[in-house]
């Protein structure tokens, strides 16, 4: 029984004594982070490889009590096989983070080592075996875990951006896991996951705001590599099928930050792994909260996490859904009220239809591509003009080419006010497409529809249009008029067609 507090007590004095000895050491041979006021706003160079002491901690906790003269050592003996088959993987977790902090490493190839770790986790028993109440196939568990153990890494990594913030995330995960295997009577896990929690809580005397070590790639990297692992062992000794759901549930602010950066960065078409200011913890202090209010906030959150993450593990299956319902329904909450425009702007396209409106607006402008790829007929040709045009919302289309003109109305205006786009082709050749004002127009197609007609009426300029009729040749020599006058408050008045020329 005392091995437990003696695991616990050892790695967090061996973190307490080793922090401030590898930051001066850091310091001196120059692995410091340099700020650079923009995402970097610490105001002096801080070492970034807390990870290394952190993992000397966990790993001497170990070695120390196997050393113990008492026989304590024997019951760490048992649990031990869990800790050795993650080593391995754990380590190369490390000495890639490790790489990247001292030299710099290109995303593609931190994951790499990562999904590698990941493989190697995998083959010694780390393997994810349910999600929530339905059970992974064996052909399905591998990608499922390097999925999930890469995840768990990165979310880390990503969360790191304010002094003790990961470093608290980490050890209230840490914490909860440790319960959640007590509950469950998981001494192999117990043992695995005291350690961490005796060594990440000396590190966070450092950590803490103002820092004067980081936990760096090295550190984040390899704590969410272990919580991981240690969550998916939980998942597997489960006596429900919730599995891998209340892990999830003890890693949510992590995964959680990943999941929102990951979707924005779509939304927005932005690179996937680039960096930015938008995280959940950006986005607190843009309003005005100071980093250390912010960290003790956002390890309220986790506080609540972990809570509810327990709760579930243990409460009857009844009220397991609920607990899950409440759960998703205050993240949704809080992620509304950070303020994100790029969920709100996607949001209002699905309900108001904008959506649908755009999707529509794509395929009328691949129908009309494709038509005018065929080179058919001119005057089929010019049928998929005013169809793509009727459907994109445009009132009335005019060519000139090769000194003919054609002009279709499309939709009556009952004399709205309109605007015009005019699209130069070859020569004094052009299509004029009008519309009416407070019809909003796809933005996306507009761009895209002056280029597909720019480029096949200005590649083919020599076009034979057919011979055109009387009333065409009397609204050649008309030219396209404004719209006739609408009548307004205190009298008539003529509306300006604002003209928007296609380079």
């Amino acid at each position: 029984m005392y091995s437990l507090p003696i695991l616990a007590l050892t790695s967090f004095l061996i973190s307490l004594f080793l922090t401030p000895v590898c930051r001066d050491l850091f310091q001196r041979w120059g692995w410091v982070d340099r700020p650079d006021g923009k995402r970097k706003v610490h105001h002096h160079p801080v070492p970034r490889t807390g990870g290394v002491p952190v993992l000397m901690a966990y790993l001497g906790a170990f070695a120390v009590l196997l050393a113990f003269p008492l026989p304590v050592g024997a019951i760490v003996k048992s649990g031990l096989p869990l800790a050795w088959k993650i080593l391995a993987a754990t380590v190369l977790v490390f000495a890639v983070g490790l790489t990247d902090d001292r030299r710099g490493l290109k995303p593609w190839q931190k994951v790499a080592g990562q999904v590698a770790a990941g493989y190697i986790a995998f083959w010694a028993g780390v393997q994810v075996t349910n999600v929530g109440w339905f059970a992974v196939p064996p052909w399905l568990s591998l990608p499922v875990t390097v999925f999930w153990l890469v995840g768990c890494s990165n979310a880390f990594n990503l969360i790191d951006g304010i002094d003790g913030l990961a470093t608290g995330a980490g050890l209230f995960a840490t914490f909860t896991i440790l319960f959640g295997a007590l509950l469950h009577g998981n001494m192999p896990l117990v043992i695995a996951t005291v350690p961490l929690a005796g060594a990440l809580l000396g590190f966070l005397r450092y950590n803490f705001s103002p820092a004067s070590i980081f936990l760096g790639d090295s550190g984040s990297l390899t704590v969410g590599f272990l919580l991981g692992c240690f969550g998916v062992v939980w998942g597997q000794k489960s006596t429900t099928m919730l599995g891998m759901t209340a892990p999830f549930m003890a890693l949510a602010l992590p995964l959680l930050d990943t999941a929102v950066s990951i979707a924005r960065r779509f939304l927005r078409q932005q690179p996937i792994f680039g960096a930015d200011a938008a995280h959940i913890h950006h986005r607190l202090l843009a309003r005005g909260l100071t980093p250390r209010r912010v960290a003790l906030l956002l390890y309220g959150a986790c506080g609540v996490a972990a809570a509810m993450s327990l709760l579930a593990s243990v409460t009857e299956n009844k009220f397991k859904g609920l607990i899950i319902v409440l759960f998703c329904s205050a993240a949704w909450i809080g992620v509304q009220r950070l303020g994100y425009v790029e969920f709100g702007a996607a949001g209002r396209m699905l309900v108001n239809g904008a959506f649908r409106r755009h999707l529509n607006g794509q395929i009328a402008l691949q129908t009309l591509e494709q038509a005018l790829g065929k080179k058919q007929d001119p005057r089929e040709q010019w049928v998929a003009i005013c169809e793509a045009c009727r459907s994109l919302g445009f009132t009335r289309v005019d060519l000139r080419v090769n000194g003919s003109f054609r002009s279709e109305t499309l939709t009556e205006t009952n004399g709205a006010a309109c605007w015009s786009l005019k699209i130069p082709l070859a020569d004094d050749s052009f299509f004029c497409l009008t519309r009416a004002f407070g019809d909003t127009p796809n933005p996306t197609v507009l761009a895209p529809l002056a280029e597909a007609l720019h480029k096949t009426f200005r590649a083919e300029p020599v076009v034979q249009m057919s011979k055109p009729s009387s009333q065409e040749r009397t609204n050649a020599r008309a030219e396209p008029q404004a719209p006739r006058s609408i009548e307004a408050e205190g009298g008539l008045r003529t509306p300006r067609v604002k003209t928007a020329t296609a380079r």
